[in-house]
C-alpha cells in the first residue's frame, strides 16, 4: 500500500513526507521532539475544541511512557494558560501492567494522573484506565466490557501511540493478531528489559499486562505515533518500510488511512530517504552528504576509500556525484578529510602547523572542562582522551553534573551503611539500614539514603580521577537540582540548574569543553545535561573567554558517532585501553548488574571497549592506519 498525504495534518516538519517506493506510512520529521510534541498537542487541542463546538464528546486513546510526556505538558499548559477545557473529553488508556496497584508509582494509572489528569478539568468518570488488579476469573469479561465502552462512545476519535523496540503498540507484542481486541498479554523479554530501569531491575517488572488490541487501535479515526531518539530508528524503519507482519505489530498501521508517525531526526535517521537519499531522488551534494555517501559505498562494496572506482559510484546510485568530480578526486578528498580527524593531541599539538588538525595549537596549555552527566560518563565515554589531556599538561577539570544517586542499589547502600556503623556506630547509619530493610517496592528513597548513595558515587569518582592523575581540587560536583527528585522521573531544567552551570564555566574560563552528546540513555539525563550546557554557553557568548572556547561532544555507552560525522578521533594504545578499563572499574556500584543498562546486557566497560575498537576497525577498513581503539568527537559550533 502507498501511504497518502493527509489533508488535516497540522505539522510543519523539517522535511515534508514524500511518497517513495520505500515508505508505506505517512511520517514527518522534526529537529526536536519538543517542537514535534507541541504540534501534536495543538492537533489534539483543536480536535477537543471542534468537538465541543459541535456539542460532542471527544474520545481520546492515550499512551504512557516517555514519548508522550511533553505532549501532556503542553496540553496542561494550554489548560492553565489558554483555558483549554477537558470537560467534553473521554479518555481510554492503551494498557496497564498486571498485577499493578493504582497507587504504585510504576502504574500507568499513577503516570496519567501525575502527567495529565491531576492538572486538567476532565471529569473523573470520563477517565478509563485498565484495572491492573482485576482478578483472573473476571479479566475476560472485564476486557470485553472495556472494549464495549469504547464502542458505546462511538470509537476513538484520536489515538496517541508510542512504539517499543519489538514493534509493539500498546502492549501488542510480536505475534499479536490483526483483529485482536482488549486482552491480557504476556510481555516480551525485550519489553521487560526496556522497562527495567524504571522498576530498578528486570525482576521487578510484571510479566503480564492488559492492552487494547490491534483492532481496537486500528478502528481509531486518527492515529499519531510518536518516535524519539536514535534507539527507535531501526524499528521505525522496519515499520515504515517493511512488510506487514505480526512479528512487527506496528506494521499493521500501514493499512490505516489517517495515521502519521511524528519523529525527531534521531528516530527518522534510518529511513532510506535520510540514510541514503541518493537512492530516492537527486541530491544536493554538500560536503557532509558526500562524505556520508562515500563511507556507505565503502561499506557496501567492502573497499577502501582509495580503491573505489567510477563503476562503484555509478552502480550504486551516485552517477550525479561523478558528474561533479571524478572518483579519483572524490577518493583523495575523502581520504584526507578522514585522515585529518586523527590526532594524538586532543588539546592541540604545541608548535605545530594546525590548519588540518582538529584542535588549535594555541594556547599550548589549555583549560579544559569535561562535563559528565553521571559520575562515570567521563571515563566510560572519553577515558583515554581524559588521560591524554592530563599527560600532555593541560589544566583539566571534570564536572559531574548530577549525583547519580538513583543508580546505586539498595544492597550497595546498605553494605556501606553497615561498614560505616562497624567503624563508628551511629544512629544515622542505623536509621539508613532500617530504612532500606523496610523499604517497599514502590516507595522512594529517603533524603538520608539518597545522600549516602550520592556519596558512594562521589567516592568512586575520586577513585577514578585520582587513578588518572587528576588533583582532587580539579573535580567538581554540581548536583544539579533537576535530578534530585529521588525518582526516575526528573524535573525539567530550571534556572537554578543553568546558573550552576554558568558559575562553573565562568570560574574556569575554559578553552575546551567536552560534553555528552549521547541522547540515548534510558532515563533522559544526558539530554537534560546537554541542554544545560547549551543554555549556559548561550548566555556566556558575549564573555571575552567564550570567543576562544570550543565545545566537543562525545557519545557514551549506547551509540557512537557515524564515521562521516567524526571531527576528532583520538587513537588509544592497548595500554591506554587497559588504563581506561581500570578507571571505569573504580565505579564499583555500577558493575555487576547495573540498573540503567538500557537494551544492552553488557557492562559499561565492555561496551566502551567494543565501541572504541569498532571505531578503529572502521577507520582501518576505509584504508587508514590500524589502531587498537579510538574515541570520537564532534565539534558543536554555535550560531
Amino acid at each position: 500500500m502507498t501511504a497518502r498525504i493527509k489533508t488535516d495534518i497540522r505539522f510543519k516538519p523539517v522535511g515534508q513526507f514524500e511518497e517513495t517506493r520505500f515508505e508505506k506510512i505517512h511520517n514527518v520529521i522534526f529537529e526536536s521532539s519538543d517542537d514535534a510534541s507541541i504540534e501534536v498537542a495543538e492537533e489534539i487541542a483543536a480536535l477537543i475544541k471542534r468537538k465541543d463546538a459541535e456539542n460532542k464528546m471527544c474520545v481520546l486513546g492515550l499512551a504512557t511512557g516517555s514519548s508522550p510526556i511533553r505532549v501532556y505538558e503542553e496540553l496542561v499548559r494550554m489548560h492553565q494558560e489558554e483555558g483549554l477545557s477537558f470537560k467534553n473529553v473521554v479518555s481510554f488508556n492503551l494498557d496497564e501492567y498486571l498485577p499493578m496497584d493504582k497507587e504504585n508509582t510504576m502504574s500507568y494509572h499513577f503516570f496519567m494522573h501525575e502527567h495529565l489528569f491531576n492538572h486538567v478539568d476532565i471529569p473523573a468518570e470520563n477517565v478509563h484506565i485498565p484495572d491492573g488488579k482485576i482478578s483472573s476469573d473476571k479479566v475476560v469479561s472485564y476486557c470485553l466490557s472495556y472494549e464495549q465502552k469504547i464502542k458505546d462512545y462511538g470509537g476513538l476519535d484520536f489515538q496517541l501511540l508510542g512504539i517499543g523496540r519489538t514493534g509493539h503498540i500498546g502492549f501488542n507484542e510480536p505475534g499479536s493478531h490483526y483483529n485482536s481486541g482488549t486482552r491480557v498479554i504476556t510481555l516480551d523479554h525485550i519489553t521487560r528489559v526496556d522497562a527495567a530501569p524504571a522498576f530498578l531491575g528486570i525482576d521487578k517488572v510484571p510479566r503480564k499486562a492488559i492492552t487494547m488490541g490491534i483492532s481496537t487501535v486500528r478502528n481509531a479515526k486518527r492515529i499519531v505515533l510518536l518516535g524519539w531518539g536514535q534507539n527507535k530508528a531501526e524499528i521505525i524503519k522496519n515499520t515504515v518500510e517493511g512488510k506487514i507482519s505480526s512479528q512487527v505489530p506496528a506494521t499493521y498501521l500501514q493499512n490505516h488511512e489517517n495515521c502519521t508517525f511524528v519523529l525527531d531526526t534521531g528516530a527518522g535517521s534510518e529511513l532510506t530517504r535520510n540514510k541514503t537519499p541518493w537512492l530516492v531522488k537527486p541530491c544536493e551534494w554538500t560536503n557532509d552528504l558526500t562524505a556520508k555517501a562515500i563511507v556507505w559505498l565503502c561499506n557496501k562494496t567492502d573497499k577502501t576509500i582509495l580503491s573505489l572506482t567510477d563503476k562503484d559510484y555509478n552502480d550504486n546510485g551516485m552517477a550525479d556525484l561523478l558528474s561533479l568530480k571524478d572518483s579519483y578526486d572524490l577518493n583523495i578528498w575523502m581520504f584526507n578529510r578522514l585522515q585529518h580527524t586523527i590526532t594524538g593531541w586532543p588539546g592541540g599539538k604545541p608548535n605545530a602547523e594546525d590548519t588540518n588538525r582538529p584542535e588549535r595549537a594555541l594556547p599550548a596549555r589549555k583549560r579544559v572542562i569535561i562535563f559528565s552527566p553521571h559520575p562515570d560518563d567521563d571515563v566510560i565515554s572519553m577515558g583515554g582522551t581524559f588521560d591524554r589531556l592530563i599527560e600532555q599538561g593541560h589544566e583539566v577539570h571534570v564536572v559531574y553534573q548530577t549525583s547519580g544517586n538513583i543508580a546505586v542499589s539498595d544492597t550497595d547502600a546498605r553494605k556501606y551503611a553497615e561498614i560505616s556503623k562497624r567503624i563508628s556506630p551511629s544512629e544515622e547509619a542505623q536509621t539508613i539500614i532500617d530504612t532500606i530493610k523496610t523499604k517497599k517496592e514502590s516507595s522512594f528513597d529517603s533524603p538520608e539514603v539518597r545522600k549516602l548513595k550520592g556519596n558512594i558515587r562521589r567516592a568512586e569518582s575520586y577513585a577514578a580521577t585520582r587513578y588518572l592523575g587528576l588533583e582532587d581540587n580539579k573535580v567538581h560536583f554540581l548536583d544539579l537540582p533537576f535530578y534530585e527528585t529521588g525518582t526516575i522521573k526528573k524535573n525539567n531544567l530550571a534556572e537554578e540548574d543553568i546558573l550552576l552551570m554558568i558559575d562553573i564555566i565562568k570560574k574556569i574560563k575554559p578553552h575546551q569543553i567536552f560534553a555528552a552528546g549521547d541522547l540515548a540513555d534510558p532515563h533522559g539525563t544526558h539530554r537534560v545535561c546537554l541542554d544545560a550546557v547549551f543554555a549556559a554557553m548561550k548566555r556566556l557568548k558575549n564573555e571575552t573567554f567564550f570567543k576562544d572556547c570550543w565545545l566537543w561532544l562525545y557519545r557514551g555507552a549506547w551509540h557512537e558517532w557515524e564515521i562521516n560525522e567524526i571531527e576528532m578521533a583520538v587513537p588509544m594504545s592497548p595500554d591506554q585501553v587497559l588504563k581506561k578499563r581500570n578507571a571505569i572499574f573504580a565505579h564499583q556500584s555500577q558493575k555487576d548488574g547495573v540498573m540503567f543498562q538500557g537494551d544492552d546486557s553488557r557492562e559499561f566497560w565492555m561496551r566502551a571497549e567494543e565501541r572504541n575498537r569498532d571505531t578503529a576497525k572502521k577507520y582501518n577498513a576505509l584504508g587508514l592506519s590500524d589502531y587498537a581503539a579510538m574515541e570520537a568527537f564532534v565539534r558543536h559550533k554555535f550560531d
